[in-house]
């Protein structure tokens, strides 16, 4: 598969997302976790959703219980978490995985795309980030360490036009 296009996934009430229906937008594909020290991150990427959701990024959260089992929840658990705790409105997805022979298909690419540290493709923690073009590729990973806010010039220079 050739872009974030190519690929769906559930949502977090259940219903089918086609990745195909943010084409032109710049996406932050982020996997997340309601009980890790990154978690105060939530509020982060609600801002980034809401300072630059108006241009055109969208912010895509993927809930994942790998990482010292700090998303134990039900996805019904883990919505309402984020949307009381931290104000989340942008679209959350149903738990994943990112790693082992589970891994959502996307997470698979994403990984292939934009390895980590040293060409490891491994994810190594809750909150790593990926920042995706208009043109559906993956421009940038980010660490766990990276703040949300770290990120605003990056995305801005993906939302300029053309």
């Amino acid at each position: 598969m050739s872009s974030i296009y190519d690929y769906h996934a559930t949502g977090i009430g259940g219903e089918t997302v086609n990745l195909a229906d943010y084409r032109g937008q710049v996406l932050l594909i982020v996997n997340t976790a309601s009980a890790c020290g990154f978690t105060p991150q939530f509020a982060g990427l609600q801002a980034l959703h809401q300072t630059y959701g108006g241009r055109g990024l969208a912010v895509l959260g993927f809930p994942c219980n790998q990482f010292g089992a700090q998303d134990p929840g039900s996805n019904a658990e883990i919505g309402a978490f984020c949307q009381k705790n931290y104000g989340v409105t942008f679209p959350m997805m149903e738990k994943i995985d990112v790693n082992g022979q589970q891994t959502h298909p996307l997470f698979q690419w994403l990984k292939q795309q934009a390895p980590g540290l040293l060409g490891s493709e491994g994810i190594k923690w809750n909150f790593t980030k990926f920042l995706i073009g208009r043109d559906g590729q993956v421009i940038k990973r980010y660490a766990p360490l990276d703040k949300p806010a770290a990120l605003t010039a990056d995305i801005e220079k993906a939302l300029l036009p053309g």
